[in-house]
């Protein structure tokens, strides 16, 4: 099940943007959890942070973040995990199915995302679940900690 995030989730949304088999491929550095309040704060003002439960027990994590004038139809997917603790499971799969049909039931026409290209099973969940590779991101995301670039691959889902 989709829920929007609460203030209740920020223990868990905290713990999955930090844990080290999520976080090289998510969007924020390592930071403490001072730093992380005003980001989720932001993200629950905005309204784009969900989380997916399995009879009510937090299992995942996504933004859906909605575009603008010409470009309306189409809702922004990222900052998505599982927790490594519930892999090979069939959640991912059950998680992008209910993703898909909740922006469908919104009226998007596009659901598109960037992946980093060494993020093989991700790729291959997106791929399963119907989204098609559009293209090569060179030097999209810069690993701090690493001092290195990663290329992303955009992917989008078309109704």
């Amino acid at each position: 099940m989709i829920r929007i995030a609460t203030v209740k989730d920020f223990d868990f949304v905290y713990n999955m943007y930090m844990h080290p088999q999520v976080n090289p491929f998510i969007l924020y550095e390592m930071m403490g959890r001072d730093e992380f309040d005003p980001i989720y704060k932001d993200l629950l003002e905005k309204k784009v942070k969900f989380i997916y439960t399995d009879n009510e027990i937090p299992i995942g994590m996504f933004k859906l973040i909605p575009l603008t004038h010409r470009t309306a139809h189409i809702v922004y997917l990222g900052g998505l995990a599982i927790h490594p603790d519930q892999k090979s499971r069939g959640h991912g799969k059950k998680m992008m199915g209910e993703i898909i049909e909740f922006a469908r039931e919104r009226g998007f026409l596009r659901i598109e995302l960037s992946v980093a290209d060494a993020n093989t099973s991700a790729i291959s969940l997106y791929e399963k679940t119907g989204f098609r590779k559009e293209g090569i991101l060179r030097k999209f995301s810069f690993l701090k900690k690493e001092q290195r670039f990663m290329d992303e691959i955009l992917m989008a889902y078309l109704y």
